[in-house]
């Protein structure tokens, strides 16, 4: 089942704060898998890259300038997190 990024919050260089629908939530740091090419690469500006919102149609972050990252990459990333921390 997909989830829907419902809020974002940039934290600090290249992490966010993410809150799905079904309440998951953490902070993933998007430099462990964000190449910064292409429409990445002006997001390497962190005054740029601290301009992410949640594009509600879409369910997920995206930014000004068109980037946007799949919404079952970054919940996996969170699911990820906790299987790491808890084993």
């Amino acid at each position: 089942m997909l989830h829907d990024i419902v809020e974002v919050r940039h934290i600090r260089d290249f992490t966010v704060f993410l809150v799905f629908d079904n309440g998951v939530q953490g902070e993933v740091d998007l430099s462990q898998f964000v190449t910064f090419e292409g429409v990445f690469e002006e997001l390497l500006d962190i005054s740029r890259f601290a301009e992410v919102f949640v594009e509600k149609d879409m369910g997920t972050i995206c930014w000004p300038n068109g980037a946007d990252v799949a919404p079952e990459t970054l919940y996996q990333c969170l699911i990820d997190q906790r299987t790491s921390r808890s084993a």
